[in-house]
């Protein structure tokens, strides 16, 4: 490989990787905005791990620490870097195409646990005293009140015990008030998917991203290595 190729390659792997980094560091940033401003991570207790925010978080961290690694090993020319960044990059995308395939073949399964948890979540509501689960009631009355919905299915699921949160239209401090008829689970589904739909977007951009450094990263590499260059 001549001189001005290597210089090209060396260019592109740095370049590249601060482009993910900057990437993994927006994908941070933004699970974080939606961890602040989504308040409903607790009536899906099943799904914390893969919730949105937490996916987001936890991916872009992980891609920032192994592009900053790329970056450090393509400026340095250190084999060593390039190496332990190669093999990180393979595991990081093989994760994401694990995860990935998770949520394809199980999305049926996902839905019914979904349902599940919002049922039980609405009986703690329903059964909780005045001043009992105020986190579960208050993320609750959250959704109901931004989706125009009421209950799982319908407001029958509350069983007579309506919060106000369902009110349709005031005045709603009355006995008998205009209630949302419409149920949330499928609004709040929409809405998750809506969440999975822009953070696989994001994914799959790094993931075509990651592709080109290690394209690029492997012929550099090999060039290193009839150098000797990597342990300095």
């Amino acid at each position: 490989m001549n001189r001005s190729c290597v210089k090209l390659c060396k260019k592109m792997v740095v370049h590249l990787n601060c482009l993910c980094w900057l990437c993994g560091a927006f994908v941070v940033a933004f699970g974080e905005f939606q961890m602040i401003h989504s308040r409903f991570a607790s009536l899906i207790p099943t799904f914390w791990p893969i919730y949105p925010a937490n996916t987001l978080v936890v991916t872009g961290t992980i891609v920032t620490c192994v592009c900053y690694l790329g970056v450090l090993g393509g400026m340095r020319e250190n084999r060593c870097m390039l190496i332990t960044f190669f093999i990180l990059m393979v595991i990081l995308m093989m994760v994401e195409l694990a995860m990935a395939l998770v949520f394809l073949i199980y999305s049926r399964e996902i839905d019914t646990y979904f349902e599940k948890d919002l049922k039980r979540s609405l009986e703690i509501y329903r059964q909780s005293s005045p001043e009992g689960n105020r986190t579960i009631k208050a993320d609750f009355d959250a959704v109901q009140h931004l989706f125009r919905c009421c209950g799982v299915h319908g407001v029958t699921d509350w069983k007579g015990k309506i919060p106000v949160s369902c009110c349709a239209k005031d005045p709603c401090n009355t006995p008998f008030h205009t209630n949302w008829q419409e149920g949330c689970v499928d609004k709040l589904k929409n809405w998750f998917a809506g969440n999975y739909l822009s953070t696989g977007a994001g994914v799959v951009t790094m993931f075509i991203i990651q592709v080109i450094c290690l394209s690029i990263t492997i012929p550099l590499f090999c060039h290193f290595k009839r150098r000797g260059l990597g342990y300095q």
